[in-house]
């Protein structure tokens, strides 16, 4: 039987390991390297469906923790899945809710049967462990189902790193075993903190299980971007050529840049949306701070060229800086749909020069132009 995830890989760029691929799911074929939006709570914030297909969204990714919590597995299961139930018809993606919980520091206790915890928003125990995750991804009903698994912190020594790993793995298996839906494909993360022997092994046992997909989880959570880099490049030297690669919670141009040069196919943050929020754009050239008053009298759209909403309907920065400043949430949309646009724009072009050979000068004149620290064309 056909598993319900493939990759299809379609050209190697052999000076970087960057990968243009196919990936297959029961809700169509999608092109790679991919940005996924983050509808954390079956809503991709302040974005219509409609919106996300437009601007090209293939694959949008949804949160086990949240949609647990609320509405919780047996509505979403009665309303025919999450699919249905969000009225989105592309792929999704369900992560297994290890984060959330984990970020919940002190309110949560880990033991090897799972963790207990205290919900975010009343208070309430609650546990959940790798068949709980599982039981409710097989309710939402998505493509792709991440196994339940603990984010290493960082820093974290050695043993801690070596006993939460090895935990994770155990989990993973189990995770195997309850996840028996045809209709969705399972992934392992790949775990080991900073340390190269633990992801080794760590990437072994995944392998061994012939997952049709494998993540690489624990990076971009306060270390350096030089180590996150090493240890990427590391991990994803240990997958298998023919599965799929998802680099988890990454979502700056720069990130992704250096994750597809590293042989990333998958991406996902909450960044694009959660800056819009804010009151901020990104473009080619770095971020945009649109409450800078050197915007006030700026009559020009967001970036020249751009193909989204905003900039292709003539809206300004100075109306969209006043709409930011005013509070108005048609501002926050306009940004956000911008935001998004942008990345799969950006996600699109280096696909292009994947297939075109042209990948390392893409890059290169990339970085070269792009400052994460620009905040707007006059400071």
């Amino acid at each position: 039987m056909t598993p319900a995830i493939t990759y299809e890989l379609v050209k190697k760029d052999e000076a970087t390991g960057a990968r243009a691929g196919i990936l297959h799911t029961p809700h169509g074929s999608f092109p790679t390297p991919i940005f996924m939006p983050v509808g954390t709570q079956a809503s991709v914030k302040g974005v219509s469906p409609d919106e996300l297909r437009d601007l090209g969204a293939g694959v949008i990714l949804s949160n086990t923790y949240h949609l647990f919590l609320r509405p919780g597995m047996d509505l979403i299961k009665e309303a025919g899945g999450l699919h249905k139930f969000m009225h989105w018809d592309r792929a999704i993606l369900t992560d297994s809710g290890g984060f959330q919980v984990f970020s919940l520091g002190d309110l949560r206790k880990i033991t090897e049967e799972g963790v207990t915890f205290r919900s975010h928003i009343d208070g309430s125990k609650k546990f959940l462990s790798p068949e709980i995750s599982m039981q409710a991804q097989m309710c939402f009903g998505s493509d792709i189902v991440m196994a339940f698994d603990e984010c290493v912190p960082y820093p974290a020594d050695y043993d801690y790193a070596k006993a939460s790993t090895e935990r994770t793995q155990r989990w993973a298996e189990r995770c195997k075993k309850v996840m028996t839906a045809s209709n969705q494909g399972l992934f392992g993360i790949v775990q080991g903190g900073m340390y190269k022997d633990l992801r080794k092994w760590h990437a072994a046992k995944l392998v061994e299980m012939d997952l049709p997909g494998y993540a690489v989880g624990g990076l971009s959570v306060g270390e350096p971007p030089e180590l996150m880099y090493e240890m990427l490049e590391y991990s994803t030297s240990l997958l298998p050529e023919n599965k799929p690669r998802y680099l988890m919670g990454v979502g700056t141009p720069d990130h992704l840049v250096e994750g597809v040069a590293r042989g990333i196919d998958m991406f996902d943050c909450v960044y694009p949306t959660r800056v819009a929020r804010n009151g901020m754009a990104m473009t080619w050239d770095g971020r945009l701070v649109m409450k800078n008053a050197a915007l006030e009298h700026d009559h020009h759209v967001i970036e020249e060229g751009c193909g989204c909403y905003a900039c292709r309907n003539g809206y300004t920065r100075a109306y969209i800086r006043h709409l930011v400043r005013a509070g108005e949430i048609f501002g926050l949309r306009l940004l956000s749909l911008h935001n998004l646009w942008f990345l799969e724009e950006f996600m699109r072009r280096m696909r292009k020069a994947i297939l075109d050979g042209t990948f390392p000068q893409f890059r290169s004149d990339f970085l070269e132009q792009y400052d994460p620290h620009r905040k707007s064309d006059a400071d």
